[in-house]
């Protein structure tokens, strides 16, 4: 073989060899070096080199996974059968434990999060894990984060996603929401009613302070309902009482009158007529 033989030759194992021996480790990243099974170190972004077949370079992402966790069949404390599904949030903050400590850290965390909601969820009632999904979600998290912590994994959030109830326990929930709606209906309409009385008692205490502001409201009646245009008028009796004794009245001050100017008039018993009666003569 010639010497340019040799020499492309040689290229090419060189080209090989660098081929194996170059990574890239991204930002977002960082390398467990392993060289002959034995961790050497953690490898930061960048251009790093390695012995090839002698060292393993493994990538550990450092970004934030979102591992849905998937619905569970779960009975209540208080015996309700639900499904329940829920989402978490994790990131790794030591690459060495995440790669030595656990086969496989996803696998992992889904399994010990069904298994924690199961076990949260099913110590509470009903109506606790509709109103309380905060608690239930903090709970969840910090069981997590606590089994997690020796894998070199932290659980930043977890929530419940979504929980699904029985036919027939949706249709209880339906009529006692209906139920709730009709009570707080009927409390309402009865502080109206309350504050209308109490209302009224003042107004008809100030109508007994002041008899006229009665008539000018019965005349206000009227006006409204001759807006109308009706061809019926209906007189409330306070003011027919009314019209009687101005009528009365102005019949005292005619008689009063009378006599003042001539002979005395006085009105004949029974039928209400007037008679003549002859003024005395002087002497």
């Amino acid at each position: 073989m010639s010497g340019i033989g040799y020499a492309a030759l040689g290229a090419a194992i060189l080209v090989v060899v660098l081929a194996l021996a170059i990574r890239v480790v991204r930002q977002y990243e960082r390398g467990v070096l392993f060289r002959l099974g034995k961790v050497i170190g953690v490898r930061e972004p960048g251009l790093r080199l390695i012995i090839p077949v002698v060292d393993v370079l493994q990538r550990v992402t450092l970004r934030t996974v979102t591992m849905p966790i998937q619905s569970q069949g779960i009975i209540t404390r208080d015996n309700v059968s639900i499904d329940v599904a829920g989402v978490a949030y994790f990131h790794v903050v030591d690459p060495v434990k995440s790669v030595v400590a656990i086969e496989s850290v996803t696998t992992a965390i889904d399994q010990i999060a069904q298994t924690t909601l199961r076990n949260v969820v099913g110590q509470h009632t009903l109506d606790q894990t509709l109103s309380e999904t905060d608690a239930i979600n903090a709970n969840i998290r910090e069981i997590l984060d606590r089994t997690t912590t020796e894998w070199g994994i932290v659980v930043t959030l977890v929530e419940l996603k979504d929980i699904q109830l029985p036919e027939s326990m949706k249709r209880a929930m339906a009529r006692q929401a209906e139920a709730e709606r009709e009570k707080r209906a009927k409390i309402i309409a009865a502080e109206g009613e309350a504050a209308a009385a109490a209302a009224l008692g003042q107004a008809s205490d100030t109508m007994m302070e002041h008899p006229l502001a009665l008539q000018l409201r019965n005349l206000q009646s009227l006006v409204e309902i001759g807006v109308d245009k009706n061809t019926t008028v209906v007189f409330p009796a306070p003011l027919m009482s009314t019209i009687a004794d101005l009528g009365a009245f102005l019949r005292r001050e005619s008689v009063a009158a009378e006599a003042q100017r001539g002979p005395s008039l006085a009105p004949l018993a029974g039928d209400g007529e007037l008679r003549h009666e002859p003024a005395a003569m002087p002497r």
